[in-house]
């Protein structure tokens, strides 16, 4: 899954979308009032809200229109964004003891004080550098090249290889090509800034910037590590018997001297870059008998003659069919759906809100086949909680967390079923395939869904120990590859030393998003979905479900959505599932039959690495 931050939240997160116009006011002798507070907090939240429209043109310019000069550009703004953000974030750890805040303010304060992802220190020409290095390594991985038979290919297209070719050395070279071009150089760059980052974190009160990114959950820091473990542990089992049923399955195809019947996976045969979602392979992985699903969604477009626009249409009409307004004619006119002839773009897919209101936007280089399909129901997923929560206060104006908005699309993706193919069209009742197929349908959704879950917990687990020095600089690329095997099992093709980068290779590295958020994702979608799937009366297996055209879904599912930012995520948890708890439970249920035949295939191998 391609999935993505909204730019709204990267405008309040990342601050390369708000801007400085005026810096807060200097300390006063006396302790601070709540009344002080409350003035300081509207002042904050209408600069930010007034610069976020300007950056964020300028970040969408340069993100569809890589130039030097859309670089510098981007560059100014996110320095001025940054510069401002940071002495709000000093100005509201002035108010963090004072007595009788109201919660809005107390709330506001906290998400000023711990918003920014890369804190810029308030030395001189701190701010300045820290957007350069983090402008540079944006587009450096947009421009980044592979190679496949010796030709470059962008890092689109390779993506697309990765889940098509079956050549071990086709693999290998795709794969080693895209970790040296695109990773190896942003070492240095990286390393430095972290060490400013890490500076600015310390100015504001965090250990470092891991410390600062784990703060923002409505918990204690220590506490939301705790809890990732906690949900990593709930689903280990599922993962763990996926990966030794495909690891055998990967030895049957490839030998011994490609992939061993024991030990770790080779990174480049799981039909991904990084070996995050391994749907691409699932041929390979089919169970005899039970794994022809009966039916292939890029067959299914191609023989409907669907484009990328009709595909980007077909999943507005998914939240049409809930009680969604359309999308505004603008998003038609501005949003980048494919990939540009004329010019390098970053194609990494992603959601926008321009003006903070209706101008919604997605950037997309779409090709038509399934798991662009899915990306579209995922990525409009953002636009419509953006649209929903507009009418917030500015600092209220993002996902109950960054999970939430992360989930939101995928829960409404995961209701891409026999059922959802067949209302729309795409499907005919004769190819809906039969219960027998269940098998086929759950491995095929767990080589994604369950595939990336470790994943999605390391990139941040990484990122936490760079910033906290336990992974030192000397050491990148050890770290990355010891919890790669650690948690998911797999090896690089190829000997990986220090003279490497390999995390840089993975978009959200030099983008700078927090990725812990998808984790949780992978989660909260689940228990929405159940719940979706509950509230619609639905009585089927639970992988079947489809809640198109449930207006009561989607009046549940807006009044969560319009909540934004502004309670605490427990409390939205619960306005839309009944619960406050986090929970792996929703994902197991859905994948318990998978669980007990994957046990019954694995009996008597050794699994494990």
């Amino acid at each position: 899954m391609k999935a993505s931050v909204s730019a709204l939240a990267l405008l309040i997160g990342l601050f390369t979308g708000t801007t400085a116009l005026a810096a807060p006011p200097e300390a006063s002798a006396s302790a601070p009032s709540p009344a002080e507070a409350d003035a300081f907090v509207a002042r904050a939240e209408k600069e930010l809200a007034d610069y976020s429209v300007i950056n964020g043109r300028a970040q969408w310019v340069n993100n569809t229109y890589i130039t030097d000069d859309t670089d510098a550009l981007a560059a100014y703004f996110g320095t001025i964004g940054t510069e401002m953000a940071v002495r709000y974030a000093n100005g509201a750890a002035r108010f963090k003891d004072v007595k009788g805040l109201s919660f809005d303010t107390k709330r506001k304060l906290d998400m000023l004080r711990g918003g920014l992802v890369l804190p810029a220190s308030t030395r001189p020409g701190a701010a300045a550098e820290l957007n350069a290095i983090a402008t540079k390594l944006n587009s450096a991985y947009g421009k980044g090249r592979g190679t496949l038979d010796g030709k470059p290919m962008t890092g689109n297209d390779l993506e697309e290889k990765m889940g098509t070719v079956r050549e071990p050395e086709q693999l290998k070279e795709m794969w080693t090509s895209w970790h040296n071009n695109v990773g190896a150089p942003m070492r240095d760059d990286y390393a430095r800034m972290v060490e400013i980052a890490n500076e600015g974190a310390r100015e504001l009160g965090y250990e470092d910037v891991g410390a600062l990114w784990r703060s923002g959950y409505d918990m204690p820091a220590d506490e939301f590590a705790a809890l990732a473990d906690a949900l990593w542990d709930q689903v280990k089992p599922l993962y763990d018997q996926l990966h030794c049923y495909t690891r055998a399955k990967l030895n049957d195809k490839y030998g011994d001297a490609i992939q061993p019947a024991t030990g770790p996976i080779r990174a480049d045969l799981l039909g991904n870059m990084w070996a995050q979602e391994w749907g691409n392979i699932y041929d390979i992985v089919a169970p005899a008998g039970a794994g022809d699903i009966g039916y292939d969604v890029t067959a299914l477009l191609a023989a409907k003659d669907y484009d990328a626009v009709r595909m980007v249409k077909t999943g507005e009409g998914f939240y049409s069919s809930l009680g969604f307004a359309p999308l505004p004619d603008s998003f038609w006119q501005r949003s980048q759906i494919v990939a540009p002839r004329d010019r390098e773009v970053v194609c990494h897919a992603s959601a926008w809100n321009l003006d903070n209101k209706d101008d919604l936007r997605i950037k997309m280089c779409t090709k038509v086949n399934g798991d662009d399909f899915v990306v579209i129901h995922h990525e409009l997923g953002h636009n419509y909680y953006q649209r929903a929560y507009n009418r917030q206060p500015f600092l209220y104006m993002n996902g109950a967390n960054d999970g939430f908005h992360e989930a939101i699309g995928d829960f409404v993706a995961l209701s891409i079923t026999p059922e959802y193919l067949t209302q729309i069209g795409l499907l005919q009742p004769s190819q809906v395939p039969s219960a027998d197929k269940d098998i086929g349908l759950l491995l095929r959704q767990a080589m994604d869904k369950v595939a990336f879950l470790p994943f999605g917990l390391l990139v941040d687990k990484w990122r936490w120990g760079v910033f906290s020095g336990a992974i030192p600089a000397s050491g990148f690329n050890k770290g990355w590859n010891d919890l790669r095997l650690q948690y998911q099992g797999i090896v690089p093709p190829v000997e990986r030393d220090e003279t490497q980068f390999d995390p840089g290779a993975k978009y959200h590295i030099p983008g700078n998003t927090p990725y812990a958020r998808y984790f949780l994702a992978r989660i909260l979608q689940f228990q929405f979905y159940k719940a979706a799937c509950d509230q619609a009366g639905w009585k089927g297996p639970l992988h079947r479900c489809s809640f198109y055209g449930n207006k009561e879904v989607g009046r549940r599912l807006n009044a969560m959505l319009e909540m934004g930012a502004s309670k605490p995520w427990p409390d939205a948890l619960e306005a839309f599932t009944g619960t406050r708890k986090l929970s792996g439970e929703a994902m197991i249920d859905y994948f318990r039959p998978l669980m007990t035949w994957l046990r019954s295939q694995n009996k008597g191998r050794r699994c494990g690495w």
